[in-house]
Formats: structure tokens, C-alpha cells, sequence
């Protein structure tokens, strides 16, 4: 079995990491060396919206190093990602080019959504520990150098995820801005952080009841881990120890702190701020349990690699907790469960039968079944507009685990299923030829797909599809008047037989 050599790059808001990894077989990931480098890229971002000359100098050099160090370990293939420090600058697309000129590194950015799901990935690659965890109600908490994000679980299902901005190099930024003493960092933390909470309580705890908090963080968990031995499972904390160790932080000097956790003076304020928002949401949820498995972006990155390549195989499906937090949000606009879930039933039909022709994948197959899903989400705000307010809800909402551009694919699709499909592919947004392309199939599909629950009661359960002499043949078995469904389908398929060259024919056969 051949082993490959991967590197993955993390330039974060407070430092940069790279992390190696070795493949050596099927579910076989092994971490053999990290070096870390701190540069306090966030702090320039979020307060001018660039870095300075020499934080850029000095992060062409550290990149230089990192390259010199794959090349040591003849590394096969890396990744290297920014997040939220160069994902805000204004001059992202220029940062990026000047890396590469000058190191050789392509650093691509992650939208928030891609790197939170890459942490919880990460998460995740803890395995049993992981898989256990989330079978009581949990919820992980990510916090980055500008935002944190809260992910709920119930029954081993992703239900809900939100960003908010309380990330804790933006904490900091405003504390030195507002000259914020020390016996005052608490309660401006806390009250920061329960204004904007108050509103994430309302919305999606209610009387839901969380036993368990995950903790992704560069701040505490690696402590945490460390003091557990290096075993990450074991890096468990109860309610009332988490509650000593927040003491000791509280009532301790910076340097005391530094010593007795073996960490820089100057990274201690930023363990503190990170250890009252911990507090704070713990308290807020009513958790039993803390868990700090000490994973890093790095190693979601390696997860993620490590799948594409198929030597990866890990158990929980991350495609269905995108699923489920569609429906989740479908719920929060009042669409119709069972008419989403006919629509995803009609239109994964109608694409798996037509493979041959489409030429699309398993990615796209995702996206399909997410517009079906949301397909009415804009009749919420209006009932004359609803493509347009679909396209808004959507485009405003962050969806788990798709980038801004898959994002807009599905935006695009539920509002031309609603309305006049447009050629100009400026006019939406920022899509590729090949983008566009996906937008004019998908949205043919689940135009089809309405037509063929027109009545919105369900008549076609056991719709079958196959493609036959240049045709798309849908059988059903039913004794219901379908009439409603075949005229609809006739007046509607011009579009899809423009776009495929197939034209939909709709056969009932009535069962006796």
C-alpha cells in the first residue's frame, strides 16, 4: 500500500499553522509534525481592512519556510486556506497573487460556511469519541479570531448552525479600542456577548435542553489536551471544573497564567476572552459537559483531503446534516414539509434517470435536492414575488458546507423555478460558464418536478422515470385525475427540452 505525504496550511487571524499528515491505508491519518508561527493578521484586518507592509513581508517569509518544509518531508499534495483575516480584507484577490509570486503557495479563502465545516470535520475525525458525544443533544462551539459559530445536534443530526460575530480578535480589537481595564474585561466581555445571544436564544434554544459542549478553539483546547495527557478523549470537563480553571484565570495575574499553562504572556488575554465566552454560552445552554478535543482547521483540511482521495472513509454523512439544516431553515419560513420532500423525491428521480444526458455529479445532485427543499422559502415575505424573495433569503442565510458560489447556484435555481429564466449571466451574480450551466439544468429539473405536484397533493407517489428514444417517460400508478399535472407539463416543457433535448412525457396507469 503506497503511503502519500500531505500539508495542510492554515493562515488564521492570529497565526499561521501547517500541519503534515501521512496516508498509509483506508481510514489511516496520522499527524507527524507541526510548526506554528504567530502573526496577528486579524487584528489590521478588522480594524483597517488590510495588513501592513511588513505583516505581509513577514507572512511571505513564514509561507517561504512552510515551503521548504514540505519539500523536506517530499510532500505529494497540500492545501493551504485563509479565513476570516484575509477572507475581510479589501484587497484579498492582490494578497493572494503576492503570495504566490513570492512563495509558490496558492492560499485559497474559505467562506465562513467551508470553514466551520471543516472544523466540525475535524471534529468529527475524532471518531468514536465524536460519534458518542453527539448522540445526547450537543453543541459545538467554534471560535475563530472574528466570529464564533454555534452548531446544535439532536439524535446524531446537525439541525441548526449560526454565525455570530464575537470572534476573539474582534473582542480584543474593541477592548483596546474602548482602554478597557483589566477588572472590567469580564463583565464588557459578558455583556458583548449576551446582546447579541439574547436574539440566538429566542430563535433557536427555547426550551431545548443541550447536555454536551464541543470546543473548537486555538486558545484553550490545546491546553486542555495537553493537560489530559495528549489523549483527546480524554480532555472532558464537567460544569463545576470548568468553573475552577475560570477562577484560576479570573483571580491569577497574565503571568502566573502564562506558567502554569505553558503558553506566551501576550496570547493570555486571548485565552481569557475565549474562556468567558466558553462560560457564558455553557451557562446559557445549561451544559453538563465540556469537551476540548484540540483539533485545529488543519486537521479538517487533512479530513477532507483524505476523503476526496478515498482513503478516508469516516461513518457519520456529512451530505445529510446539509440536508437537515435546509430543512431546518424551510421550517423557519413556514414551507410545506411533505411538498419538500415530494420535490426532492420527483427531481432526484428525474436526474438520476437522465445521468447519461446531464453529465452532472453527486455535488450537483446535493444542490438539486437543497432547492427542492427551499423551493418556496420567498412565499414567506411575498406571494407575487417569490422567486426574488427566495433567491434574498437564501443568498442571506449561510448553509453549512457550501461555498458563497454553490450557494448562489441553489439561490438561482429556486428563483427561476419561479420565474423567467434569464440568459445574461451577469444578471445572476457572479457565476462561471460552467456555474451557469449547472443553474439551467437543475433549474429545468425542478421546473419538471413542479409541474408534476402542481395540485401540491401529492398524486404521483412511485412516479418511475427512463429515458427512452429521445424521450423522458414518467409512469405513474395512481386512480387520481391528473389532468391538472399533464397540462402543466406540456405547457412547461419547452424549457426542459431546450436544455436537454429531451422532451418529458407523463403516462398514467390506473390501477384497478
Amino acid at each position: 500500500m503506497s503511503i502519500r505525504t500531505f500539508a495542510a496550511i492554515d493562515v488564521g487571524s492570529y497565526e499561521l499553522t501547517i500541519k503534515i499528515f501521512e496516508f498509509s491505508g483506508k481510514d489511516s491519518m496520522r499527524e507527524i509534525d507541526r510548526v506554528s508561527k504567530r502573526l496577528d493578521l486579524g487584528s489590521d484586518t478588522y480594524a483597517m481592512g488590510k495588513i501592513s507592509n511588513e505583516k505581509m513581508d513577514e507572512l511571505c517569509r513564514t509561507l517561504k519556510d512552510f515551503s521548504d518544509i514540505m519539500k523536506a518531508y517530499k510532500v505529494d499534495h497540500y492545501r493551504a486556506y485563509g479565513t476570516s483575516a484575509i477572507r475581510e480584507m479589501e484587497n484579498t484577490i492582490i494578497v493572494q497573487d503576492q503570495i504566490a509570486q513570492r512563495t509558490g503557495i496558492k492560499v485559497e479563502t474559505l467562506s465562513n460556511s467551508e470553514q466551520r465545516f471543516m472544523d466540525y470535520k475535524s471534529v468529527a475525525s475524532k471518531g468514536e469519541s465524536f460519534r458518542k458525544i453527539i448522540e445526547e443533544r450537543t453543541a459545538i462551539l467554534d471560535i475563530g479570531g472574528g466570529s464564533i459559530q454555534l452548531s446544535l445536534f439532536d439524535n446524531d443530526t446537525l439541525v441548526s448552525t449560526q454565525n455570530v460575530r464575537l470572534g476573539v480578535l474582534r473582542i480584543q480589537d474593541y477592548l483596546n479600542r474602548f482602554s478597557v481595564k483589566s477588572t472590567q474585561m469580564e463583565d464588557v466581555i459578558w455583556e458583548m456577548a449576551m446582546a447579541r445571544l439574547d436574539t440566538y436564544e429566542k430563535l433557536y434554544l427555547k426550551d431545548r435542553e443541550i447536555q454536551n459542549l464541543i470546543i473548537v478553539d486555538d486558545y484553550l483546547s490545546p491546553w486542555a489536551v495537553k493537560k489530559s495527557g495528549g489523549d483527546s478523549a480524554k480532555a472532558m470537563l464537567d460544569a463545576k471544573d470548568f468553573d475552577t480553571i475560570f477562577e484560576v484565570l479570573r483571580s491569577q495575574n497574565p503571568v502566573q497564567i502564562a506558567a502554569a499553562m505553558d503558553i506566551p504572556q501576550e496570547r493570555v488575554p486571548l485565552v481569557f476572552i475565549s474562556a468567558v465566552l466558553i462560560k457564558c454560552i455553557a451557562e446559557l445552554m445549561g451544559v453538563k459537559l465540556i469537551w476540548a478535543p484540540g483539533v485545529t482547521l488543519c486537521d479538517g483540511i487533512a479530513y477532507e483531503y483524505a476523503e476526496k482521495i478515498k482513503m478516508f472513509r469516516g461513518e457519520h454523512d456529512f451530505e445529510e446534516d446539509i440536508i437537515a439544516c435546509a430543512f431546518n431553515i424551510s421550517k423557519r419560513y413556514m414551507v410545506s414539509r411533505k411538498r419538500s420532500e415530494t420535490l426532492e423525491n420527483i427531481t432526484t428521480t428525474i436526474f438520476d434517470s437522465i445521468r447519461r444526458v446531464h453529465g452532472l455529479g453527486r455535488r450537483e445532485r446535493l444542490y438539486l435536492r437543497l432547492a427542492a427543499i427551499l423551493h418556496d422559502c420567498g412565499k414567506y415575505i411575498s406571494l407575487v414575488n417569490t422567486g426574488e424573495t427566495s433567491y434574498q433569503i437564501i443568498m442571506g442565510t449561510e448553509i453549512i458546507g457550501l461555498s458563497h458560489q454553490e450557494r448562489e447556484i441553489v439561490a438561482n435555481v429556486v428563483r427561476f423555478n419561479h420565474s423567467r429564466f434569464v440568459y445574461d449571466v451577469q444578471f445572476i451574480g457572479s457565476l462561471e460558464r460552467e456555474a451557469f450551466l449547472v443553474v439551467a439544468k437543475l433549474t429545468a429539473i425542478l421546473r419538471l418536478a413542479s409541474c408534476l405536484d402542481r395540485s401540491h397533493k401529492q398524486k404521483l407517489k412511485g412516479l418511475k422515470a427512463a429515458l427512452k428514444d429521445g424521450k423522458l417517460v414518467l409512469t405513474v400508478d395512481t386512480q387520481e385525475d391528473i389532468i391538472l399535472e399533464k397540462g402543466f407539463v406540456e405547457v412547461n416543457a419547452e424549457f426542459f427540452q431546450e436544455v436537454f433535448s429531451v422532451e418529458p412525457v407523463l403516462k398514467q396507469r390506473k390501477i384497478f
